[in-house]
């Protein structure tokens, strides 16, 4: 497995980040043996870099990772969050320590390498829960506390909410480290994309975060499982999911992405969440990707596409084609 530079941090990441969130649910609500050979078999294989939160599976994806840890993380990157509510906000500090020292148990560790703001910035037109002003003069001295406690090495943030909002987050120089939004459907976190395109307008966030040094993990890219091509969710999944950033349904994101096939049927990838999968790493500046998994057999399947490499420039023309067409 490819491993890289995680921005300023200095940490090492692998290439494919193992993603223990609920909307694909291995973690949260899948068979513990399941989950145990997973992890055992991503660590062997070189995978290093674990995410996880407090909301997936109301702790139950922390537990899960914690029990098969048997408290220790050496070797490995271990990432968490914590998303605080309008009182939380009356005390962030203590908020945010409450949640962290909570994950910590859960975990069975004494710190992780890096937490993260799990919150919306922007207005309300944004659908967000927290203002720009709140995550910078009441998120971020709370956050940076817990680092200085050493509770966690690094600070970050998950890039969903106002495009504006979250480039001034990374350009003010708080943050080690942020989620990014990036796949097929919605690709202008690492290129421009027409004015009419029907997806959020990320403003290449990637290349701005490299420029800052912010160590990225692209997230979503299979669209919360749109890009599989089908409506049908796994049982350990979340029975519903609007992606992140599109503007359009998950029925119509399923459809969009159906719009891809002809490149599986023409050889260049073995499915579409294969295809999915190396269109993402194929942009030089994310240096990690996190992939949802319902199964074990899946996260080998998201190893498999990982290792096969970027898909050749002659593909991504046609993908950008493709793309322009749902501007049309």
């Amino acid at each position: 497995m490819k491993m890289n530079t995680f921005g300023r941090t200095g940490l090492k990441v692998s290439l494919l980040t193992f993603g223990c969130g609920a909307v694909g649910g291995l973690m949260t609500k899948g068979d513990p043996k399941d989950q145990a050979n997973a992890v055992a078999w991503a660590r062997d294989h070189g995978v290093n870099f674990f995410d996880t939160a407090a909301s997936y599976g109301n702790g139950a994806s922390e537990t899960n990772l914690g029990r098969i840890l048997g408290g220790t993380s050496e070797g490995i990157v271990i990432s968490t969050k914590f998303g605080l509510s309008a009182e939380d906000l009356k005390d962030a500090a203590k908020s945010a320590k409450a949640s962290l020292e909570a994950s910590l148990k859960r975990l069975n560790l004494d710190h992780v390498d890096i937490f993260q703001l799990h919150n919306t910035p922007g207005g309300p037109e944004d659908d967000a829960n927290i203002t720009l002003d709140q995550v910078m003069n009441d998120v971020v001295p709370a956050f940076e506390k817990l680092r200085d406690e050493g509770k966690t090495r690094f600070i970050g943030f998950t890039a969903k909410g106002n495009t504006d909002d979250l480039h001034r987050i990374v350009e003010s120089g708080k943050f080690d480290s942020a989620q990014v939004f990036y796949n097929l459907l919605v690709p202008s976190a690492g290129e421009p994309v027409p004015a009419n395109y029907p997806a959020q307008d990320y403003r290449q966030l990637l290349p701005l975060c490299k420029k800052h040094g912010v160590g990225v993990y692209g997230v979503r890219v299979l669209a919360g499982g749109a890009l599989s091509g089908s409506e049908q969710r796994h049982p350990h999944g979340t029975p519903t999911v609007a992606p992140i950033g599109s503007k359009t349904d998950y029925a119509t994101d399923v459809q969009r992405a159906l719009k891809f096939k002809p490149l599986v049927e023409a050889g260049h990838a073995a499915n579409l969440p294969e295809l999915a999968i190396r269109y993402v790493i194929s942009n030089p500046d994310l240096p990690t990707v996190e992939v949802g998994i319902a199964t074990f057999e899946e996260f080998k399947k998201a190893y498999d596409a990982i290792e096969k490499g970027p898909l050749p420039q002659a593909v991504l023309d046609e993908i950008r084609t493709i793309q322009k067409g749902f501007a049309a």
